[in-house]
């Protein structure tokens, strides 16, 4: 009797495989959420994946990886101590996350809409300052390492 007068979140009754369930997705985002375990896992690689390829397709995108992938290289035969190292490499890390940020930002309003908004202008301008701020970072923080190690 009590479960009469409780709201369901789900509906009842819909069939599924020979068996009662209790959700059905309808939509292609319901679909996509409810995996479990190392399915759930498998598909946010493969997401992470597609993210990177889709990324990669944009030519400021691929300027950063060749950047960041020099960087690295400096960084090998820099002679920088262990924490110096690890702070370059996580700032080089965190600017490649926010260009990915920055890239689906971009992305996103241009599926809104290709028309000129105020709007959608300030929300891509805000993701290209992010990234200049994260470079400008990253380049204040090689001067350091550079100017540190030169010092001892």
């Amino acid at each position: 009797m009590w479960l009469r007068i409780l709201p369901m979140p789900w509906p009842l009754g819909l069939k599924h495989k020979g068996r009662l369930n209790m959700y059905t997705p309808k939509t292609y985002a319901e679909k996509m959420k409810g995996k479990r375990g190392w399915r759930r896992i498998a598909n946010a690689l493969g997401y992470s994946c597609h993210g990177v390829r889709f990324a990669c397709a944009e030519p400021g995108f691929r300027q950063l990886l060749w950047l960041h992938g020099a960087l690295m290289l400096i960084l090998c035969f820099a002679g920088f101590g262990l924490a110096v190292s690890m702070i370059l490499v996580l700032a080089s890390f965190v600017s490649i996350v926010v260009e990915l940020l920055n890239t689906g930002i971009e992305a996103a309003v241009d599926h809104t809409s290709q028309e000129q908004h105020a709007l959608a202008k300030g929300a891509k301008d805000v993701g290209s300052a992010a990234q200049y701020i994260m470079l400008a970072a990253l380049a204040i923080l090689w001067i350091m390492a550079i100017i540190g190690s030169t010092s001892s």
